[in-house]
């Protein structure tokens, strides 16, 4: 009969070709998964082969009658590549997840009846009520292998944090005694290891030679022992590179003059989807062959990107993070960093896309000046300080299940942020999701400042680690691998500052007055608002429902985002001096008119501000010019009164300036002589709702049409 290993090997060569041979260390884990039923750590670089290690220990578990294995996976494009890879080997692999609603049922029903070899969700999926109910437990008590796929997200002190990862300590506890559990990740240094290692059971750690360097004592609640097979995180194909330009425009320039100069088709990160879907249409512009891939692209735009970049049809994906763990291109021959991710750990988990099947890669990174307050954006909306949470839980009841938009009326948080705080608070057992919204456990809970305050500093101090990267003189690959706690780092001998630049930021005059006009293109549309945020009445407001026609703003237009590559950094200076409108804008507010009156039913014939309590000279002094320049009679403001909140959710922002917007005498007195549009100027276009309250305003008092223009928009 053959050995365990034997089989193995079998299976191996059915993943990955005839010539494949496992590692010692792959050996390592799927012995003690399979034979020893055990609980492993695998923290291994990216294209080590974390995959065929739980494929096959699938493959032998299943041939000794083992239930299906089950992986928690974070991300659309890696289940749909493990679904792939499965299915080389003869494994039944399906998954579950928002993209394939139409196949729940069909797969439901394919686990009960044990004809699924693997099943991949999402861990929102292990809190979805339907499943939770009704599949879960059926699912705990059958699970022959539990992987965790990208298992540093179990960590709040990973790069890449996310709550409901932490669900997992509930399926874990259910699961039988002897059940196998596999966790990986390329992306975890000391503290995320030991951390994720405490969630699994007491750890026994191996070093990249195999050696067991101790067990380290952690509580568990199984007192069991998780083994950690930690590797050598260099990546020998890599060449790692930063180039220092000066503005977006000579990024862009640079990527235009030099792309077809990269080898094979890669990818280019953005740290936003405004830059994503900039840069492709730039580099489209230019002849390139580039799609963008951001969170916010349908499924279907998806799929077909990730075909395109597998098949080489394009140069390259113009991607956010959306495009990240697991994406698997063996041949990717480089990835570009427009802008540097907040953390070298980051960093590394999305440059290990590249050169996992060829000799080189490049890896380079374009910084830019406005990283750090992308990076702060970021950071406010992490985990709110405790009296918003309390008045959450206040809010909330055990009897009567409350939705997400309901409770938005209640809390002064945006919906992202109240939906992450509600997740943390489930797995903390203080809230649970039911079918309907939310409801209130009644379960003690304790607001942990101490330890967020920790994280906080220590996304502080990534942030820092970044900037060192950027500007350090040493190996860039050794940098990396010792923000990643690597005991085997040394210099790779290939970087930029191991080895010389293979490229120079150098950037023709041709490309830069591309990119210049091209970045330099003025607008953005303001969609109007046509619905009431839910639960208006309950707080005072009586509004619900659609916003009638006849109160309806017209579509605007911006200037620009201020996450836009171009206009972004001349819109953030405008904003934070909020002194006389510079007059770039100024043009490029009337060029926005210019084009933008091709569209219109009829010219304005009158102009009105909005108020400003934070930046009146700003908004006045943009109102004067353009009033000027179009010779148009500036009637005067919407006031606003002192006081009142921020309001930063839909809800809380209608009920302040319900409360504050009021149209003066003499200004409502001249609307109703008016017998064309009325052009509103504001700042800022955040949530959209001042704009829409004041364009009410406008409508109730006669104007035929409201043509909303501002300065800058979030969205």
């Amino acid at each position: 009969m053959p050995t365990v290993r034997d089989q193995a090997e079998e299976v191996l060569r059915a993943l990955a070709g005839d010539q494949a041979r496992l590692r010692d260390d792959q050996w390592t884990a799927i012995e003690a998964l399979v034979v020893g039923h055990r609980r492993v750590l695998c923290v291994q670089r990216t294209g080590w082969g974390k995959s065929a290690v739980y494929f096959i220990a699938t493959a032998l578990l299943r041939r000794q009658h083992a239930g299906p294995t089950v992986i928690i996976s974070p991300l659309l494009a890696l289940m749909r590549n493990q679904v792939e890879a499965a299915s080389r080997a003869g494994i039944r692999a399906y998954t579950i997840n928002s993209a394939n609603l139409q196949e729940w049922e069909e797969i439901t029903a394919a686990v009960h009846d044990g004809t699924v070899d693997v099943l991949l969700i999402s861990p929102e999926r292990l809190n979805n009520p339907d499943f939770r109910d009704s599949v879960l437990p059926k699912l705990a008590g059958t699970t022959g292998l539990l992987v965790v796929d990208e298992a540093h997200c179990v960590s709040d002190w990973g790069h890449d944090f996310r709550p409901d990862y932490r669900r997992l300590r509930t399926f874990l506890a259910e699961l039988a005694p002897d059940t196998p559990v596999l966790a990986t990740t390329a992306t975890a240094n000391a503290r995320v290891v030991t951390d994720v290692a405490e969630q699994l059971s007491r750890p026994v750690w191996l070093g990249a030679s195999g050696a067991a360097q101790g067990p380290r004592p952690v509580a568990s609640a199984t007192g069991g022992e998780t083994l950690v097979l930690r590797g050598s995180l260099d990546r020998e194909s890599l060449r790692l590179a930063v180039l220092d330009l000066p503005s977006p425009a000579h990024r862009l320039g640079w990527l235009g003059d030099h792309l077809a100069e990269l080898p094979g088709s890669g990818i280019i990160y953005t740290l936003t989807v405004a830059a994503a879907r900039e840069t492709a249409e730039f580099l489209r512009s230019r002849g390139f062959e580039v799609a963008d891939y951001t969170g916010q692209s349908e499924d279907a735009d998806r799929r077909a990107a990730e075909a395109d970049l597998l098949g080489n049809r394009v140069k390259a994906l113009v991607a956010t993070s959306a495009l990240g763990m697991g994406f698997d291109k063996p041949d990717l021959g480089f990835v570009v960093h427009l802008g540097a991710p907040p953390s070298p750990i980051a960093y590394y988990q999305q440059v290990g896309r590249a050169g996992r099947a060829v000799h080189h890669a490049e890896v380079l990174l374009l910084p830019g000046a406005e990283d750090t307050a992308i990076w702060r954006y970021f950071a406010s909306l992490a985990f709110p300080p405790e009296d918003q949470v309390r008045t959450t839980l206040a809010a909330l009841t055990h009897e009567r299940a409350q939705s997400t938009a309901l409770l938005e009326t209640k809390v002064e948080l945006r919906r992202a942020r109240l939906e992450l705080m509600l997740k943390v608070l489930d797995v903390d057992g203080a809230v649970r999701r039911v079918k309907g919204g939310w409801v209130a456990t009644g379960e003690p809970w304790s607001y942990d400042a101490e330890r967020l305050a920790r994280v906080a500093a220590a996304r502080r101090d990534e942030q820092q680690a970044m900037l060192d990267y950027v500007a350090t003189t040493e190996c860039r690959m050794d940098y990396l691998r010792r923000c990643l706690d690597d005991p085997d780092s040394v210099p790779c001998g290939r970087c930029d500052n191991c080895a010389g630049a293979r490229y120079q930021p150098a950037v023709s005059e041709d490309a830069v007055r591309a990119a210049t006009a091209f970045l330099g293109r003025a607008g953005v549309e303001i969609p109007p608002r046509k619905l009431w945020p839910t639960g208006l009445p309950a707080i005072g407001v009586p509004l619900s429902g659609k916003v009638p026609a006849g109160e309806q703003a017209e579509a605007g237009r911006a200037v620009g985002r201020l996450s836009d590559l171009g206009w972004g950094t001349r819109l953030r200076a405008a904003l934070d001096s909020g002194g006389q409108v510079p007059g770039d804008l100024v043009d490029a507010a009337v060029a926005i008119l210019r084009d933008w009156s091709a569209s219109w039913t009829a010219r304005p014939v009158a102009l009105v501000a909005i108020d400003s309590a934070t930046r009146p000279a700003l908004v006045r002094s943009l109102a004067e010019r353009i009033a000027a320049i179009g010779r148009l009679p500036l009637l005067g403001t919407v006031s606003s009164a002192p006081g009142g909140s921020a309001g930063v959710n839909s809800a809380a922002r209608v009920r302040d300036v319900h409360a504050r917007l009021a149209l003066p005498a003499p200004v409502e007195a001249q609307l109703s002589t008016l017998d064309g549009p009325v052009l509103l100027i504001d700042d800022l276009v955040d949530s959209g709702w001042t704009m829409a309250m004041a364009a009410r305003l406008l409508r109730r008092a006669g104007a035929p049409a409201v043509l909303p223009l501002a300065l800058a928009t979030t969205t």
